[in-house]
């Protein structure tokens, strides 16, 4: 059996304790073997994106200090995924365990979908819902085909969506564009990152989505923030909260 250590991000940690709960219940559900690490904090991104490299490699190296013991490390979140797996090299190269954490440092989705291949879910979600691509997710981590692409398209996320029932997609005029969060760039450039999230939101009213959902929750904290404010008739749905519905 996959010995699993299930990485929270920071801010979900903090301020999304019921999400992270269920990316717990998901991964229990299948019987996996799962450890919480409780001396785990921040990957680094944050850190990485405003040039404080000292910082990141302190951070990183912790990182790979509490997970390199695990089969899998699965994550709720592919900009923190996309972080261990493309920008730790220049901090870890070389040291014990970095190419063991970069190989099998999954996202929750792409872990169920790569590794754990389910063929059935005993989940009903019997709502209308718009998928949102999250850059790193979409464009690092490859769990979706790009627009920009000539290739056949493919979304991991909707495969495993698309086994949940009751479940209908919207279909929207822009499958991958940015939602404007961005990390630091949210607030480096706060009216580029607000007119991107309401754009990004209204293209889901447009095409009758009841909820946003995705597999980056900060993406959708951005999206939830600016629908709070303007009193917008949608709801964004963390992932991993569809899919644990009716687990106990």
């Amino acid at each position: 059996m996959y010995k699993i250590g299930l990485f929270i991000p920071c801010f979900m940690n903090e301020l999304y304790p019921k999400a992270s709960m269920d990316t717990l219940k998901i991964l229990e559900s299948f019987g996996l073997e799962v450890e919480y690490p409780m001396e785990q904090t921040c990957c680094g991104q944050p850190q990485a994106n405003t040039g404080c490299a000292k910082e990141t490699s302190i951070l990183a190296k912790r990182f790979l200090e509490i997970f390199k013991k695990y089969d899998y490390i699965v994550a709720p979140s592919g900009s923190c995924v996309s972080m261990v797996r493309y920008n730790y090299k220049q901090f870890l190269e070389g040291l014990d365990g970095f190419e063991h954490i970069q190989k099998n440092t999954y996202e929750l989705i792409e872990f169920i979908h790569d590794i754990v291949k389910p063929e059935k879910l005993n989940v009903s979600f019997p709502h209308k819902v718009g998928i949102h691509n999250s850059c790193h997710g979409h464009r690092e981590l490859g769990l979706a085909s790009m627009s920009e692409k000539n290739v056949e398209p493919f979304s991991k996320i909707k495969d495993i969506l698309d086994m949940v029932d009751g479940i209908t997609f919207s279909k929207l005029e822009r499958n991958d564009e940015c939602c404007g969060f961005g990390g630091t760039f949210a607030i480096t450039e706060e009216a580029m990152s607000i007119a991107m999230g309401k754009a990004r939101i209204q293209d889901h009213i447009d095409a009758g989505s009841e909820y946003i959902t995705g597999v980056d929750m900060s993406c959708l904290m951005h999206m939830q923030g600016l629908i709070d404010r303007e009193k917008l008739p949608i709801k964004t749905i963390y992932i991993a909260q569809i899919l644990s519905k009716g687990l106990k």
